[in-house]
């Protein structure tokens, strides 16, 4: 399952705050619910956020009552302020944002409806590039991870940080389809405990073999060489 995805005109995703207890999917049918989403961290991980705030980009189109282009453009506008707002230091946030509006700035159609559509199927592309980019990603890292290997993992890089599959814990997940044979240690990560509630969850979830440590530890297993 996606983290963040558009389902029924509404931005949908996995409330990370309520993991590893609760699995929630969180429902959002505003551009100012999506950006408190992103600020109150139902959705974390800078390729999961850009997605979200595409999806925000495409659900102000939807919902504006704009009746032709330049009003349009001028409700995209107010959107991208309020969902960059959200996380200022998330980059793949104002890039996500600003690639759609630059969509809708550059886009001549004959009525807003078609550039509402056009929208919408910019944010599907996006998501659909992330998990490309991160499946690939993620083979080409497995390729140089020897069979038996014990890696170390900090925070979280899997699906929950993006649309799906992840970045360094892809390469994980890539070992894993090819079927080689490999542990994990997964740091707690202090304070927010992504490692223990997120990236603990998400290889449990998935049957790859690990062990949840604290972050002191990871200095003595990497001094004595079992990773």
């Amino acid at each position: 399952m996606r983290t963040v995805y558009w389902e029924d005109n509404k931005v949908k995703m996995i409330d990370q705050r309520l993991l590893p207890g609760e699995f929630v999917i969180a429902e959002f049918t505003t551009v100012t619910e999506v950006a408190r989403s992103i600020k109150e961290m139902y959705v974390r991980g800078a390729p999961a956020i850009g997605a979200t705030g595409a999806y925000g980009m495409a659900l102000t189109a939807l919902n504006s009552s704009a009746t032709n282009r330049d009003a349009l453009l001028a409700d995209l506008r107010a959107a991208k302020d309020e969902l960059d707002a959200a996380r200022p230091t998330a980059v793949n946030l104002s890039w996500a944002t600003a690639r759609l509006l630059n969509l809708a700035e550059m886009t001549v159609l004959p009525n807003v409806d078609d550039l509402r559509s056009t929208l919408l199927a910019e944010a599907e592309a996006l998501a659909d590039e992330d998990v490309e980019i991160n499946r690939r990603m993620g083979f080409n890292g497995a390729a140089i991870i020897k069979e038996g290997a014990n890696l170390l993992h900090h925070c979280n890089t899997g699906s929950l940080a993006t649309v799906d599959f992840g970045t360094a814990l892809g390469v994980i997940y890539a070992c894993q389809e090819q079927g080689k044979q490999i542990h994990v240690w997964v740091d707690e990560t202090r304070p927010r405990l992504q490692g223990a509630r997120l990236t603990a969850w998400e290889l449990m979830r998935a049957e790859v073999p690990m062990h949840l440590i604290a972050d002191n530890a990871a200095g003595h297993l990497m001094r004595t060489g079992k990773v």
